[in-house]
């Protein structure tokens, strides 16, 4: 028999396709007792192989393919086996070292301090001695030898030997036989396993490519020697070495010593470091008692109770210093400025918490539970994930390392997948597509997130089409699903952060992260089981939203704003929200839930709290019920009066897991506890626990007086919520923030737009969208200026002025350039800013990207104007400043004549729109479409954002072209894809064969016409199908030749949709160029229809619409 010793998995990245379930399966199947992971210089996947391996019965030997420098700083790599749980530790360690101090490897003098517990093998071809030994130096690798010996021992030092076929006994085999009896050491035989399989070869090949950037074609990209790297059963490798079994029994002697014990869910908490002689308990109670009295000074006794109950449960659980580890970064991010969030999750029930200042929401004034939280009755670590602004919480991960030390703290790992998409696109390039070929294919892959190549095949016709078209591609299909979801790359996971009061590497294997802070091997689930303490740094947008703007309202007006203490009844809020005017204000920007708090009309801040929690999939439906017994149209009705004072809050509707706990509690007499472990039992929907906990819950219900029925229809009940409740700690904790955007919006909305354009600059489509609804709020975006924008977009009460940051090409050095220059006086005109800005920082692209902006405005002088004058002021500039190179004819004293500017025509609106759009990304100052607004609105046509909410089934618009793309279809027709815009919004659209060919004369870029068609939905996104478009010149012509327009009254007792029906069929019987008005005589109102219901008025319609709307209702106007 055989073990093999020498398996590089798939997290050796890029380097081998062995996924560890499939490698353990694999090796259960072959029969093999022990088998061992040998990655290169990293531990990623130890532990998940330790699982799985003993999960299946087989014995798992870790190892790592560790890199050794030599002091000729020359690296070879070392096969390293733990023999026990020292040498495990010892490989963390030097994985810790190679990933972290030393990436060229570990150096051989590091090499004797971490040999402890570790069996050490020559791995083969690569190997130092193996090296010496081909460039036939002998007396070196005897030497070699020796000093390997001598480090690890002589019994945990072994040389291998490999074969790739029965004929295979080589040269270097006799030599290094030679060495092991010259120096009495063991030899074992190892085949390195890169795939699992023979046939696999292929995609391995493909993946080193990938790696490499290398193509297949390619004879001097980096490959296997052979095809014979794969997992070789116990029957192949004993023919291999039929002639030498003693190097087969080595492996099962090597893996007979090798004895590692991982322990799982150990309590690995920190110690917060207290003061000597005060426990974490004591000084915990000490620091909440004070945040009591200052959070509630004279605070009920109810408050001092729950914090007690609170504080014996987290003593009992051992969780003091946990809470203390919070408090501390807490209080330097308060220390520092730093805004933090309210709360999240279950964590902002907690009375502790919020004396601690760890949360901003009081859990008795919102009726949270700390049950929800830490269960007494089942002991699970605490969680509380913390939200600080995006741009300031690594300062709080570095505070947090700083206080624990550099090898306590360390973010966590994430591994990047190849994708389906990058699956196919990299082996394409592997196969030797060009990028335009890699694309296309690409792009046969339908967009929806995580789809499987496998899916992929059966949803897309053209993916199938290019898999039949040849065995070429169909060979590249098949060797993508291969590598598809293989670890391509290391990231670091958004939030989550480890603490530790060992040093982490007695633990787990760490690496070089970002910002002077380690990175773990182990990704979240594994530093989980292990025990650690992990702890989730949000950095959330919406914050940094909110201490932009609340710094803003301070500098510009001297208004200090408390946003922790805003009024919770605020009118002007609840206007904003009911009206749902709430771009930007966190968890309600989405279509749907705009609707949604149109129809509710808060009033309350409950009412938001709630909406929060039913926006989602399930408990959507109880929305209309919701909102009807909200505003008195449904009667509110409750399974038992008991639960009324349970469910008032939500009109008798079940919207929180708090309340299922405590309709437990109420009824069955659960302790909370109790009620949330049958909350999280019942969730999971087992059968045999749904009958256990029923049993439970009816035999406590009867106890407590209640009939069984009733307590089996309470029992129901919870069971059906137990999915769509929400946790309403965060719910409330959410809903705050949303609120504080709200209040913001609705008291500041010129500091909110501004700041919300600031927070997304890079992003030209969202600041697109928000001058729009600046725009719609009655403020002015004004453009940027040279002398007065800066970074960050500026907002007085009335204005906002636009930033230099999303000018196209403006980056950071060409701004600091600019400030710095500022700094000392503004710039009076274009030439003073050529003179005193330096041309290497600020060429000429740069400068036509600043007037096209509208930046060089203020000096008044037509943008044509100035981009004629750039050569004699960047002339002018070279000749006062000259380059160090050249010699200076002038004193700067002696040189004051200032070039005058070169007068041209005015720039062309169309064009000044056009360039302006390419230096923004969007029109600011104006739109080509503006001008013939009222042209448009004449036919009824609509803006572009209201044609992608609308639900008619037609719609007009009026556009600008942008962009138009053609192709042929398989009859070789063509059609067109444009992309269209106007002042509110961009849109692409469609126009097929047959509208294409009747219109191609105006769907062509640059022209503005009205286009007809119907809205619908691909990707995730609108686009109009075009039906029909119109000229300006025809829409002009059909003003002139027909100035009649029909009116009709409908009066208030003809307001129903069966008479509206009828209007609307007939005017359909009768199309014409006749417009329609629509006056609504309750509500006073002109409705104007769009062209697709204009009318010839003939005496025939006249009547109906008589008959229809009542005598003296429909009258025809000349004009």
């Amino acid at each position: 028999m055989f073990v093999p010793l020498h398996i590089q998995s798939a997290y050796s990245l890029l380097t081998s396709t062995v996924r560890i379930k499939e490698l353990a399966a694999l090796a259960k199947e072959q029969g093999y007792k022990a088998l061992a992971l040998t990655d290169r210089n990293v531990m990623y996947g130890s532990l998940y192989f330790y699982k799985e391996c003993k999960k299946l019965g087989i014995k798992p030997i870790i190892g790592l393919l560790a890199d050794i420098l030599d002091e000729a700083e020359e690296s070879f790599p070392m096969i390293l086996l733990a023999e026990n749980n020292d040498g495990y530790q010892n490989l963390l360690k030097i994985s810790s070292a190679i990933k972290t101090k030393s990436p060229k490897g570990l150096p051989y003098k590091w090499l004797k301090a971490y040999s402890r517990g570790l069996i050490a093998i020559s791995p083969g071809a690569e190997g130092k001695i193996e090296n010496l030994l081909a460039e036939n130096q002998e007396e070196k690798a005897y030497e070699a030898a020796g000093l390997f010996a001598d480090i690890f021992g002589p019994r945990r030092f072994f040389l291998s030997i490999q074969r790739q076929s029965t004929a295979a006994k080589s040269e270097m085999e006799a030599k290094i036989g030679q060495l092991a009896a010259n120096q009495g050491l063991d030899i074992i035989a190892t085949n390195p396993a890169f795939y699992l399989m023979k046939e696999d070869a292929m995609s391995q090949e493909v993946l080193l490519a990938i790696k490499n950037g290398a193509k297949l074609s390619e004879d001097d990209r980096e490959r296997l020697p052979s095809h014979e790297f794969y997992l070789k059963d116990p029957r192949e490798m004993a023919e291999l070495f039929q002639d030498c079994p003693e190097v087969l029994e080595n492996t099962l002697k090597i893996a007979a010593r090798c004895q590692v014990d991982i322990a799982f869910n150990r309590p690995l908490l920190p110690q917060y470091p207290a003061e000597p002689g005060v426990s974490s308990d004591e000084l915990l109670k000490l620091i909440c008692e004070k945040g009591l009295e200052k959070r509630r000074p004279q605070a009920p006794r109810s408050y001092m109770e729950r914090l007690h109950y609170e504080l014996d449960i987290i003593k009992k659980m051992n969780f003091s210093d946990y809470f203390l580890i919070v408090w501390d970064f807490m209080k330097f991010a308060r220390q520092k400025g730093i805004l933090t969030g309210p709360g999240r999750g279950s964590a902002a029930g907690s009375m502790v918490a919020y004396v601690l200042s760890i949360t901003e929401v009081d859990p008795i004034e919102h009726h949270l539970l700390f049950e929800r939280f830490l269960n007494p009755e089942r002991v699970s670590m605490p969680d509380i994930d913390i939200d600080f602004p995006d741009n300031r919480r690594e300062e709080v991960i570095s505070y947090v390392a700083s206080r624990y030390g550099e090898f306590h703290v360390a973010q966590i790992i994430t591994f990047g997948t190849l994708a389906a998409k990058a699956a196919l696109r990299d082996t394409g390039r592997a196969f030797g597509l060009n990028p335009k070929e890699q694309e296309t294919i690409s792009k046969m892959i339908p967009g929806r997130t995580g789809i499987s190549l496998k899916d992929a095949l059966g949803e897309s016709k053209a993916l199938r089409e290019f898999v039949n078209q040849s065995e070429l591609n169909k060979k590249l299909f098949d060797t993508a699903s291969k590598l598809e979801g293989l670890p391509r790359h290391t990231s670091t996971h958004a939030a989550g952060v480890v603490i530790s009061g060992q040093p982490l590497t007695d633990l787990i294997a760490i690496q070089e992260g970002h910002a002077g802070i380690h990175l773990t091997q182990f990704p979240m689930d594994l530093l989980e089981e292990l025990g650690l303490l992990k702890m989730d740094f949000l950095g959330l947008r919406n914050l940094t939203l909110i201490d932009l703007i609340i710094s803003a309202v301070q500098k510009n007006t001297g208004q200090k704003i408390d946003i922790a203490s805003l009024p919770l009844k605020d009118e002007k809020t609840f206007r904003l929200l009911s009206k749902g005017e709430t771009t930007g204000v966190f968890q309600f920007e989405s279509d749907g839930i705009r609707n949604v708090l149109k129809r509710l009309n808060p009033t309350d801040f409950e009412d938001i709290v709630a909406v929060n929690a039913l926006y989602r999939p399930g408990p959507m439906e109880n929305i209309p019920l919701f909102i009807q017994r909200k505003h008195g149209m449904a009667e509110e009705t409750y399974p038992i009066p008991e639960l009324k004072e349970i469910l008032k809050d939500t009109y008798g509707v079940i919207v929180y897991q708090e309340q299922i706990m405590q309709i437990a509690s109420a009824m069955a007499g659960f302790t909370l506890g109790q009620a949330d472990l049958l909350r999280r039992a019942v969730s999971k929907k087992k059968k045999d626990i749904l009958d256990q906990e029923r049993q439970h819950f009816i035999k406590g219900a009867l106890m407590q007086g209640y009939k069984e029925h009733a307590a089996s229809e309470i029992y129901d009940l919870i069971v059906k919520f137990s999915n769509y409740g929400f946790n309403r700690s965060h719910a409330v904790a959410y809903s705050m923030i949303a609120y504080q955007l709200a209040y913001l919006k609705a008291h500041y909305p010129s500091y909110f737009m501004a700041a919300l354009m600031t927070s997304v600059i890079g992003n030209e489509d969202k600041i697109s969208q928000y001058v729009r609804e600046s725009r719609k709020l009655g403020i002015q975006v004004l453009p940027p200026s040279i002398n007065s924008s800066g970074f960050p977009f500026k907002a007085d009460k009335e204005s906002i002025l636009f930033s230099l940051g999303p000018i196209k090409g403006i980056g950071g050095a060409v701004l600091k350039e600019i400030f710095s220059a500022r700094r000392q006086k503004k710039f009076e005109d274009l030439f003073d800013f050529c003179l005193r800005v330096s041309g290497k920082a600020v060429n000429r692209k740069i400068l036509e990207a600043l007037v096209h902006s509208g930046a060089f405005d203020e000096f008044g002088k037509d943008r044509a104007t100035l981009l004629a004058s750039l050569d004699v002021a960047l002339s002018h500039s070279e000749l006062v400043n000259p380059d160090d190179s050249q010699f200076d004819f002038f004193e700067s004293s002696e040189f004051s004549l200032k070039p005058k500017y070169i007068e041209v025509d005015p720039i062309r609106l169309e064009d000044k729109l056009y360039y302006e759009k390419n230096a923004l990304g969007f029109y600011l100052s104006n739109h080509p479409v503006t001008g013939y607004r009222n042209v448009f609105s004449h036919f009824g046509a609509v803006s572009i954002d209201e044609a992608i909410i609308s639900k008619e089934p037609k719609i007009f618009l009026g556009v600008y072209i942008t962009s138009v793309k053609t192709i042929r279809t398989k009859k070789g027709e063509v059609m067109a894809f444009l992309s269209v815009s106007d002042e509110n919004g961009d849109l692409e659209a469609v126009a097929f064969p047959n509208v294409y060919s009747k219109h191609s004369s105006v769907l062509s870029n640059g022209e503005i016409l009205m286009i007809q068609g119907t809205m619908e939905e691909r990707d995730g996104k609108k686009q109009l199908i075009i039906h029909d478009a119109y000229k300006l010149e025809k829409l002009y012509r059909m003003m002139e030749e027909d100035k009649t327009r029909l009116f009709i009254k409908i009066e208030q007792d003809k307001q129903t949709n069966p008479i509206l029906q009828k209007i609307k069929q007939a005017l359909l019987k009768h199309p014409g160029t006749t417009q329609v008005m629509l006056y609504y005589e309750s509500e006073e109102r002109y409705v104007q229809l769009s062209l697709r219901d204009w009318v010839t008025p003939s005496r025939e319609l006249l009547a109906r619409l008589e008959t229809i709307a009542g005598e003296g209702n429909v009258i025809l106007q000349q004009e």
